[in-house]
């Protein structure tokens, strides 16, 4: 009960987005499980911290890693929190958990070559769904929004006159995200073509289209030009940020553009633009 009403509180209050939402479940479904198979407990409130950790080593012997333990370690901090301020529990039990430390991974990119395949030599459908699905990658590409925001974007959203298009980020933070004009006049001409009037992404039946047929989209186009395991929308969000450095944009520039709130998580793509000056250097060289 008290699950459901945090929850509740996440998807009204707080206004978080789909995605986070559907996390933030698994993450509760996870541990409500663990508690009850391994200790026979049906409430939260009954959980003390030796459980929480019986809990995160369970998950890091699995295999599950360092990284993914500590998102369900911040969810569980977050219902706690919850439940502190409705006085349902005295005393916080995640106070005491230690998170395991994050093995930093290199954010995956598509190759530049490789982005150019995709849009001059891949054969889309001439019809809506093949117009649409270009256009879901281009936006990504040209924009590094993520897959919330993408599906989430409105036609009013669209600035014609000063080239951007307003994007509604994470905690509900707006930003405004410069368009080219190729991308600009392909959104103006699917829009005008198949009467696009709220949402731009939009499934056969006009309903807004969905996370899980994005995914689909991405997945499907960028294996037919990369070889990287995970083709997702947020390799194509790396591969903005990645080729925006590669080409001189000022770091700061990109953390506006990808909504960041510290630039901590913009510098990681220095290292990708590092690993390519090595590259460069090593090739071009006389005694590298």
């Amino acid at each position: 009960m008290h699950i459901d009403k945090f929850l509740n509180y996440l998807q009204f209050e707080k206004r978080y987005s789909e995605h986070t939402l559907v996390a933030y479940k698994t993450d509760l479904f996870q541990f409500s499980n663990f508690i009850f198979t391994e200790f026979n407990i049906k409430n939260i409130e009954e959980v003390h911290h030796s459980i929480i950790r019986s809990w995160i080593a369970s998950l890091l012997d699995s295999g599950i890693s360092s990284r993914s333990v500590n998102r369900k370690i911040t969810t569980l901090k977050s219902v706690f929190k919850y439940l502190m301020q409705e006085d349902v529990i005295l005393e916080n039990p995640t106070q005491k958990i230690i998170s395991p430390k994050n093995i930093k991974k290199l954010p995956l990119f598509i190759e530049k070559s490789k982005m150019e395949n995709l849009f001059h030599d891949i054969n889309f459908p001439d019809s809506f769904e093949g117009e649409r699905d270009r256009l879901i990658l281009e936006v990504f590409y040209m924009t590094g929004v993520r897959l919330s925001e993408l599906i989430n974007l409105k036609l009013i959203d669209i600035d014609i006159q000063n080239s951007t298009i307003k994007v509604i980020g994470k905690r509900n933070k707006e930003r405004m995200i410069p368009l080219s004009p190729d991308l600009l006049n392909d959104l103006k001409r699917y829009s005008s073509k198949y009467n696009i009037n709220e949402f731009i992404f939009v499934n056969l039946d006009g309903d807004r289209i969905s996370s899980k047929s994005v995914y689909n989209v991405v997945n499907k186009y960028l294996s037919m030009v990369s070889s990287l395991k995970k083709t997702s929308p947020h390799v194509l969000r790396h591969t903005f940020a990645t080729h925006m450095l590669n080409n001189g944009a000022d770091i700061n520039a990109i953390k506006e553009i990808l909504g960041h709130s510290n630039l901590s998580a913009t510098q990681v793509y220095t290292h990708n633009t590092i690993d390519r000056l090595k590259l460069i250097y090593k090739k071009a060289h006389p005694r590298a």
